[in-house]
């Protein structure tokens, strides 16, 4: 008997402590997905970037913006702004990195821009236990502040990146605003041309940088039909009617030049061959999508409309 009432009381006691228990207010576990995002934040910031390679003329523009330029070793090919940037040794081009190159330097971290390779190099890297961090590219307002937030956590310099962010964001509104006046019946219609090797005539459509560029500054695109970048026949290019023609300045001398362009046809035909309307500017400033890019929005509304 006296062991029956002991079990009793037992169960009686587990009822009482189930039933506090279940009155308790529900407070989730700390979701494994929060854990992971703060262990990555305190990832990056224990980050070594004493020696740092930047690989995409964006992040390398952002890490002088932010003062922070003494971490740098290397950049890549596209990294020529500003001029100081250009006694750094080279690495390569961002999309074809040399990774024995990128080793030979002994960086603490690498920090490039999305899309940066190919694989077998990231591999290579990663094998090497050589922090590989990527910055996010969006072509975009939003897009840019993004990136300067990104590489401010990678450097811990939060502070520095925040007020970075929002001189660069109020410039760029101030430009993108100003540019947006212009009604949608007097935008001009902007073909922009990568290549023109052979006669043939390759073009940005949507999700590229000059498509991006080209939308902030007050224009539309001529070829907005299709994604990235396509070799256009005669057609398409008369099809389109481009009122300007949009092309980087390359200083080497081996883009083609104003003249045999306009020679071409299908170019001619067009109301921008038709008033030689051809725009060119510096590569990196136009479609870098970096700290500069209120500038290039102000310089291309310029050129296409004057002023």
């Amino acid at each position: 008997m006296k062991i029956r009432n002991n079990l009793r009381r037992l169960r009686l006691r587990e009822l009482a402590l189930l039933a506090a228990v279940m009155a308790l207010p529900l407070i989730p576990a700390t979701p494994i997905g929060d854990t992971f995002v703060r262990a990555a934040h305190a990832q990056e910031k224990k980050l070594d970037t004493s020696r740092l390679v930047s690989v995409g003329g964006d992040v390398t523009e952002i890490i002088y913006a932010l003062g922070e330029e003494n971490r740098l070793i290397a950049r890549d090919t596209t990294s020529m702004y500003p001029e100081a940037a250009l006694k750094l040794p080279d690495v390569g081009y961002m999309r074809a990195l040399s990774p024995e190159g990128i080793l030979a330097m002994n960086p603490t971290a690498i920090i490039a821009v999305e899309g940066s390779g190919p694989q077998e190099a990231l591999n290579v890297l990663k094998n090497a236990s050589v922090p590989f961090e990527t910055v996010p590219n969006a072509y975009t307002r939003d897009g840019i502040i993004a990136k300067i937030d990104r590489v401010g956590t990678l450097l811990n310099v939060q502070d520095k990146a925040k007020a970075l962010e929002e001189k660069v964001g109020a410039d760029l509104d101030a430009a993108v605003t100003d540019a947006e006046k212009r009604p949608q019946t007097e935008r001009k219609r902007v073909l922009f041309i990568l290549s023109a090797q052979n006669g043939r005539i390759m073009a940005s459509g949507t999700d590229t940088a000059a498509d991006g560029i080209i939308q902030l500054a007050g224009a539309i695109n001529a070829v907005g039909e299709f994604p990235g970048y396509k070799p256009l026949t005669d057609e398409a290019i008369i099809s389109a009617r481009p009122d300007v023609i949009l092309m980087m300045n390359r200083g080497d001398g081996a883009g083609i030049k104003n003249e045999d362009l306009l020679a071409q046809p299908s170019i001619a035909l067009t109301p921008a061959g038709e008033k030689k309307a051809i725009i060119r500017m510096d590569g990196l400033h136009l479609l870098g999508f970096g700290p500069r890019t209120a500038s290039a929005v102000r310089e291309l509304n310029a050129a296409i409309y004057g002023g």
